[in-house]
């Protein structure tokens, strides 16, 4: 079920934003009053076909799913007829053909804002930025940072959830920078101090960085009880049930659900003697083997179940991001441009090296994420649209030839030379982006694959 929860939210993403980009291309060549042969989803052989509209275009769904196209009337592709020849896209000026090819990665920015609006409008529910045990040794106890505190500004910016607050320490990260940090204790009293990441490596930023540098999300203690099982696993082949409370394990005295998480992760494969008091009664001793499982280039032990959590303690946790239309709409762009402008950094930061090219993540992880966030709910959903959204607006506007962005350079060095770049010039571009677009998907299928492998 999981699997084809996964390929039908991939292919619905990959479906809206395709569609979504190429219509940005179509509307506006329709608007320069160019003629549009074919409206592509996908390459390769068509599935579907059918004409409409007065020039009788050509709508197709094609089997390669990764990417789509329009195809407008154009002599440097074949013959044109004559009464079409003032609607070929070669023939309009330099300006009307940036404004087409600009139209795809603008639609799908559009989409961004669309979505973020939508989400702030309605409300997206989040965690509060309150800081958990501060490990010594690290840069925020150096900063003098306490378990407990609540992050109430990163640089100049509010911090409303703990989301918010890992967005933003991440892009001080990448930058290394020392950075100020505003904060509440439980007693209302304001402080101030200077986090430095000055220190912080790649490799760091591979990892989870937010632990490198000392911080950890609050959670208050949980009792070793039950919650939930899952189908199948090894807690719910032994018997336990929610409700169920851990009272020891291997003879050890339980007494928190981390505790007892520490326990189950360090015996992969080895099995554990629990005992268990159901509705206060001991029952016999249950022999658990922990599965192992690869996370995070170890392995480690699990048994499928999920802590009781009291609603109660954890609505003091809780919050809710939301803003009228009008905020919502300034929020939307805000959120919008600042994450295409750090992924343009983080893109410059991987070429120089500062930045793992493990980052780079392809249409295998894509997928596991679209997956994980449809299962999440439409919030999680929509919030992963926007942001594969924008990740495409920005691939497309890269100067790579055979990628609008190269195009776009094509038509800048044609505005300022005063004529079109030559046939051979444009062929030689062709190559190189092929081959840079083809090393690109190389390293993003290792990637994948590397994830998968490692967990």
């Amino acid at each position: 079920m999981n699997f084809l929860i996964t390929v039908a939210a991939f292919a619905a993403a990959l479906g809206c934003l395709i569609v979504v980009h190429e219509l940005g291309h179509y509307l506006v060549a329709r608007l320069c009053n160019v003629k549009v042969l074919r409206f592509s989803v996908g390459f390769g052989r068509p599935l579907w076909r059918g004409r409409f509209g007065g020039d009788r275009t050509e709508w197709v769904i094609a089997a390669f799913p990764l990417g789509g196209y329009v195809k407008m009337v154009d002599e440097r592709e074949g013959q044109v007829a004559e009464e079409d020849l003032p609607r070929a896209f070669n023939r309009q000026s330099v300006y009307r053909r940036l404004a087409i090819v600009v139209a795809g990665p603008a639609a799908n920015f559009i989409l961004a804002i669309f979505f973020y609006w939508v989400l702030f409008v309605h409300g997206v529910p989040g965690t509060k930025p309150v800081l958990g045990p501060v490990a010594s040794g690290t840069p925020a106890a150096s900063a003098g940072f306490a378990t407990g505190e609540l992050i109430v500004k990163i640089g100049d910016e509010p911090v409303a959830t703990w989301q918010d607050a890992r967005w933003m320490l991440l892009q001080h990260a990448v930058r290394k920078a020392k950075t100020p940090i505003e904060v509440r204790n439980d007693k209302g009293a304001i402080s101030r101090r200077t986090l430095d990441m000055s220190a912080l490596s790649a490799s760091d930023l591979d990892s989870d960085f937010l632990k490198v540098l000392g911080f950890v999300h609050y959670r208050p203690a949980l009792k070793p009880v039950i919650g939930s099982v899952l189908n199948g696993g090894a807690a719910e082949r032994a018997g336990l049930k929610a409700g169920d409370e851990i009272a020891m394990i291997n003879n050890q005295p339980v007494t928190s659900w981390d505790q007892m998480v520490s326990m189950v992760r360090s015996h992969p494969d080895q099995t554990l003697v629990f005992e268990v008091k159901r509705a206060g009664v001991l029952l016999p001793a249950m022999a658990i083997t922990p599965v192992a499982t690869a996370e995070n280039g170890q392995t480690v032990g699990k048994i499928g179940a999920a802590p009781l959590i009291d609603r109660g303690m954890m609505a003091g946790l809780v919050t809710e991001v939301r803003y009228g239309p009008l905020e919502s709409l300034g929020k939307a762009l805000h959120k919008t441009w600042d994450t295409s402008v750090f992924s343009l950094k983080m893109l410059g930061k991987m070429i120089v090296g500062d930045v793992s090219l493990k980052n780079l993540s392809g249409p295998i992880t894509i997928a596991d994420y679209a997956g994980q966030t449809a299962q999440s709910g439409w919030i999680s959903y929509l919030l992963f649209l926007a942001l594969i959204s924008i990740s495409l607006g920005v691939l497309n506007l890269l100067p790579i030839p055979l990628l609008d962005g190269g195009h776009l350079m094509y038509y800048m060095l044609e505005i300022f030379k005063g004529s079109p770049v030559s046939d051979r010039a444009m062929e030689i571009g062709q190559h190189i982006g092929m081959a840079l677009l083809f090393i690109l998907m190389a390293f993003a299928l290792y990637n994948d694959i590397n994830r998968l492998i490692s967990g």
